[in-house]
């Protein structure tokens, strides 16, 4: 697959499928961007939140190019 094209000051909240869902969680918003602690240093990770259970996670925001883990929106 191809990666997907990200930034990461559009990613606030983004829709992402999960390519392989696991506990029915497929479809995922990013309901958090984090601050890096030192001040101009690059957003690293971002909290990403399971449309059905509600269930937030933090990841590396890069994971989300990975188009053979993400695809951007919500897919069926």
């Amino acid at each position: 697959m191809k990666a997907n094209p990200v930034h990461p000051k559009k990613l606030l909240m983004s829709k992402w499928t999960a390519v392989n869902p696991l506990s029915r969680e497929k479809h995922f918003m990013v309901v958090q961007v984090i601050e890096p602690k030192i001040e101009g240093a690059p957003i690293e990770k971002i909290v990403i939140e399971a449309v059905i259970s509600r269930r937030q996670k933090t990841i590396h925001w890069r994971s989300l190019t990975n188009g053979s883990e993400w695809q951007r929106g919500w897919i069926c």
